[in-house]
């Protein structure tokens, strides 16, 4: 009889089992239990209405916009700090990951003391008639702040490790610098800036706390989905709140698996 090499995988795979099944599993069949308790009625009410409608599309739309953003703002900060050494590189390295840490309740009140018209920003940007505080841009600059440290942390280690042979071999055939970061270094980075649009637009569809302040709450206008949720259990609509759970863990998981799609092709 064979023996594996490594040990333990009975126990390992029962622990994970037992993980997924307790902390994964149970809940969302609890969710889908409620949701479907509701009957076919009141769930088609409850999820297809107009300002449910309106609360998927701002909550999916600003996730996406937001993060095509943080990857189009965090890879040269990536590179910066993967590549240079520079006064404050620790510093800023360190400030990457301030949105981990910071309360998300307090990442929104920040940002809405910043761009209020009476806010450093928005004192600035209201006379050009740029309004961000309470509209949907400013769903969208919280959703920015918060998934830009995902984009970073995904990109760096991936940047520190890539073979600067390539690089050098490209600009001494004469290549410019855009054309090798065309040609040479974004199609090997393209899986892990694939992953880090995946892991910013997964957390911006379940964000709420850094939203809640800064977006003013407006039915129809500026309330995302997850805040609507909240209202409904205030309102003790349990069945119409775990309805619009479960259709929002449906368009999630359909969403993240096209993403996946897309990172098995960039890596072929």
């Amino acid at each position: 009889m064979s023996r594996r090499i490594l040990p333990g995988f009975g126990l390992s795979l029962g622990f994970t089992t037992a993980y997924l099944g307790v902390l994964v599993l149970l809940p969302i069949a609890a969710l889908l239990a409620a949701a479907a308790g509701a009957g076919w009625d009141d769930f088609l009410r409850a999820t297809t209405g107009n300002r449910a409608l309106l609360a998927y599309a701002l909550s999916f739309g600003a996730s996406a916009l937001a993060a095509l953003a943080a990857v189009a703002l965090g890879f040269p900060i990536a590179w910066a700090l993967a590549r240079y050494q520079f006064p404050g590189r620790r510093l800023m390295d360190a400030l990457i990951d301030l949105p981990f840490a910071l309360p998300t309740a307090v990442a929104g009140l920040a940002l809405t003391a910043l761009y209020t018209k009476d806010g450093w920003f928005g004192s600035a940007l209201e006379p050009l008639g740029v309004k961000v505080a309470f509209t949907r841009l400013g769903v969208f600059v919280a959703l920015t702040f918060i998934a830009l440290p995902f984009v970073v942390r995904t990109l760096q280690p991936v940047i520190e490790e890539l073979d600067g042979e390539a690089e050098e071999a490209s600009a001494s055939l004469g290549a410019s610098r855009l054309t090798t970061l065309r040609r040479v270094v974004l199609p090997t980075l393209r899986p892990a800036l694939v992953t880090a649009f995946a892991m910013a637009f997964a957390r911006g569809v379940g964000e709420y706390g850094s939203i809640v302040f800064i977006s003013g709450n407006l039915p129809n206008r500026t309330e995302i989905a997850p805040l609507l949720i909240v209202t409904k259990l205030e309102q003790y609509d349990y069945a119409g709140a775990a309805s619009i759970g479960a259709l929002m863990l449906a368009l999630s998981f359909i969403f993240l698996l096209a993403i996946n799609l897309l990172q098995r092709r960039a890596k072929s």
